[in-house]
């Protein structure tokens, strides 16, 4: 307030409170940031082996069906076997998913079972912590 004329109002902040407000909003971004990415990273984690769960179960419903796994992730929306005994498509929709960061599934059919697994977030083999593979060995 303006002690000289007492008729005019001061309004507004000044630049120090301006100031102070915009250091308390940067260290709450510092302290709150790291919380919300480690938090994406687990989801993005988590989502990844729920489909890996699913695609693991349509694989073992073509192979009850079928007598063997398939030779790719395709057989399990077209009928690459050329067996009528082929009861699919075994997902939903009509491709198949990517993992959480956009790259196919790595998959590696056997005799009797697979490998299937996500190379993670940074979509090679190997990797620690949030580029750790992923999957069912």
């Amino acid at each position: 307030m303006n002690t000289s004329n007492p008729g005019m109002r001061s309004s507004g902040f000044t630049l120090i409170e301006i100031l102070v407000v915009m250091a308390i909003i940067a260290m709450l971004a510092v302290l709150v940031a790291p919380n919300i990415f480690n938090q994406q990273a687990g989801a993005m984690r988590d989502a990844a082996t729920a489909e890996i769960s699913t695609l693991s179960a349509a694989l073992d419903m073509y192979r009850l069906d079928v007598g063997r796994y398939p030779d790719s992730l395709d057989g399990l929306m077209r009928n690459d076997s050329d067996r009528a005994a082929w009861n699919g498509p075994y997902l939903r929709g009509s491709e198949l998913p990517d993992d959480p960061w956009d790259n196919p599934y790595v998959y590696e059919p056997d005799d009797n079972s697979f490998s299937l697994y996500s190379l993670g977030a940074d979509g090679s083999q190997g990797g620690e912590g949030n580029d750790a593979d992923i999957g069912r060995e």
